[in-house]
């Protein structure tokens, strides 16, 4: 190998060696950005955690009602026939009280055989069967509900329960409830730090947990074969109040 092509060698040798330093330069400095971040946010020694609860009580906006017509037989055709006629009876009465359409929905229609046990075969037979049609509506105007719950017997309606009251929007409440939340926790926080010298830097992390519990009013059931041809004096109905909780955990980093 001549002295020019040692030289070229040289050369190329380092130039590939400084551009290795280049980049292990830069690696490092990444490195250490990254590690110092990583060492940052998972960092536990320097962290104050809090919890807080916010409640706001807001007045229901919408009843919800549970009601079925439940008939025996034996044959299916019969009871068929029957249970849908008493229930369009039923529908067409919640809608004259005025239920919209979208407010009324079926929950259920169910036939279910009836069986018995014969001592003397000593085989099981079916005795009869049961259908059970079950709607389910929303009230907005409670006026109404009294009349409604007191005329429905009277159409045949032998079941009526699940009778409670809830929130639509329960949105703005659970606001309501997430800034007292968050606003107590702070406040808390803040009083911590100061007794113990440090400062609030910012939040790490947080949770939230939402309890909102609906109202019930008292059920009312009639048992089946109950219905009346008139109707039955009608029901006391208070919607009463409802709370809506908000409970928060907070970790803020300290310095």
């Amino acid at each position: 190998m001549n002295n020019n092509n040692l030289e070229s060698l040289k050369k190329y040798f380092w130039a590939f060696l400084n551009l290795l330093l280049i980049v292990l330069v830069v690696l490092g400095i990444f490195s250490i950005s990254a590690l110092r971040r990583y060492v940052d946010s998972t960092s536990s020694n320097r962290v104050i955690s809090v919890s807080a609860e916010g409640k706001t009580v807001v007045t229901p906006d919408i009843a919800k009602v549970n009601f079925s017509v439940v008939t025996e037989g034996s044959d299916t055709v019969r009871i068929s026939e029957e249970n849908i006629k008493k229930m369009n009876k039923a529908i067409d009465f919640v809608k004259s009280e005025g239920i919209k359409s979208e407010d009324i929905q079926t929950a259920g229609y169910n036939l279910s055989p009836r069986y018995e046990y014969n001592e003397s075969t000593r085989k099981t037979f079916i005795s009869g069967y049961t259908l059970t049609q079950t709607v389910y509506i929303k009230i907005r105007d409670f006026s109404k509900i009294s009349n409604i719950l007191g005329t429905l017997p009277g159409l045949g309606i032998n079941d009526i329960s699940s009778l409670s009251f809830s929130i639509e929007d329960q949105d703005e409440s659970l606001r309501v409830a997430r800034d007292q939340a968050f606003g107590k926790a702070l406040v808390k926080a803040k009083e911590m730090a100061k007794q113990n010298g440090v400062r609030i830097k910012r939040v790490v992390t947080f949770y939230e947990n939402q309890n909102n519990y609906p109202v019930y009013a008292k059920q009312v059931n009639y048992a089946m074969g109950a219905a009346v041809s008139e109707s039955v004096p009608s029901p006391s109905i208070e919607p009463g109040s409802q709370e809506v909780t908000v409970n928060v955990s907070i970790t803020y980093e300290i310095d």
